[in-house]
């Protein structure tokens, strides 16, 4: 007699189970409400996304308008004397260009990035992470540069990753992007070998991505 395999023991289980079906004893499950407590009433969702975001050591710059994110971006490459800044993205590149500040656009040199620039897809208040995708950029431009540089605008300021999701259904369908990445700050962590316990001092930035994050966040909510 021939021995029953697992895989036809595996089979003859499901097929089973498929045949004697048991009632769901938890049909009153609520699976609707929000299972977080609700964000500070004296904050709007700006104010909670640039608490929370510079709690995971990001640096959040507030401009008012298109030409006040370029005058502080202009400040800030003048302050750090970034020559190699890359810039993969098309509507960013356009920006950079009529206002003549260099960015490098070639995916060859990776070796010299001291910066990069993109933009996200939504930024999410309750955690103050950003949601970046591959439909605008790639990943390397959010993992391989020592200082990531991130625009967002405030009409992108979302309460919860839920809320992130449904911009990216509206945005882009059936057609989601490969590639969703949630990113809060610099790259951090404990994983390096050590005896002391571990604690904020054991922290490691920099490590696995890049070692420092800057957003940018532009309010469009009016006429520039």
């Amino acid at each position: 007699m021939d021995q029953i395999t697992s895989k036809e023991k595996i089979l003859k289980k499901v097929r089973l189970a498929l045949n004697f079906k048991q009632k769901n004893p938890y049909l009153n499950i609520d699976l609707e409400s929000n299972v977080f407590a609700p964000l500070p009433n004296n904050e709007s969702l700006v104010e909670s996304f640039a608490r929370n975001f510079t709690s995971h050591d990001g640096l959040f710059i507030a401009c008012d308008n298109q030409f006040d994110f370029i005058d502080k971006l202009l400040i800030l490459i003048e302050q750090r004397r970034w020559k190699f800044m890359f810039c993969w993205e098309d509507d960013l590149q356009k920006k950079l260009k009529d206002v003549t500040i260099p960015f490098v656009e070639r995916k060859e040199q990776l070796e010299k990035i001291q910066a990069s620039i993109t933009s996200c897809e939504a930024a999410i208040a309750r955690s103050g992470s950003v949601l970046v995708s591959s439909a605008k950029n790639s990943r390397v431009l959010t993992i391989w540069p020592p200082v990531h540089i991130v625009v967002a605008y405030k009409s992108q300021v979302v309460s919860d990753v839920k809320d992130a999701f449904t911009i990216i259904r509206n945005n882009y369908g059936r057609n989601s992007p490969s590639m969703l990445s949630f990113i809060s700050g610099p790259s951090r962590t404990t994983d390096i070998p050590t005896d002391r316990p571990i604690d904020q001092s054991n922290v490691v930035i920099g490590a696995q991505g890049p070692n420092e994050m800057i957003l940018f966040l532009i309010d469009d909510s009016k006429k520039d």
